[in-house]
């Protein structure tokens, strides 16, 4: 596989690291969005447009790597736990107010969700194959991780009211 392919993939090298390479992966997702919030006037928007960019580019490059010989759902591959997180983000409403406790939360329920893998995220796991059966349960992890986000949002705002 091409090293930059590789190096995408692998959420930057992320993915490399022995201990907990999903965590790390969902990390520079967080990174990534925190990048986004600090200097696009945007940012909801261009970051589910990255989540987009990134599934796309994930389907592709993990099929062509599956189709040389390399492992289904490789640990090491994190460019899905990227793309989810992101989404999860991006769902979280205006970015520019509560931006650290956003992410905290949106890294939190998306984690919660792709390690969970309830109904149908978990069948998406077990039964798809190729790039779309790696990308597709954490795509679902970030939609169902980004309502359960905002969930939590809310009531953290009922408490700080308090």
């Amino acid at each position: 596989m091409k090293k930059l392919n590789w190096f995408i993939i692998t959420g930057f090298f992320s993915g490399l690291l022995p201990k907990a390479p999903g965590t790390f992966g969902t990390i520079v997702g967080c990174v990534i969005a925190y990048i986004v919030i600090l200097f696009f006037p945007n940012p909801n928007l261009t970051i589910m447009l990255l989540a987009i960019l990134f599934s796309i580019i994930g389907i592709k490059l993990i099929n062509e790597y599956e189709k040389n010989g390399g492992i289904h759902d490789d640990k090491r591959i994190v460019i899905d736990e990227i793309a989810g997180v992101l989404i999860t983000i991006g769902l979280l409403g205006n970015l520019k107010d509560d931006t650290f406790i956003k992410i905290f939360l949106a890294f939190i329920s998306f984690r919660l969700f792709d390690i969970w893998k309830p109904s149908i995220i978990g069948k998406i796991d077990k039964n798809a194959k190729g790039g779309l059966g790696v990308m597709g349960d954490d795509i679902l992890a970030g939609i169902f991780g980004g309502i359960f986000a905002g969930i939590l949002y809310i009531g953290y705002l009922k408490i700080k009211t308090l």
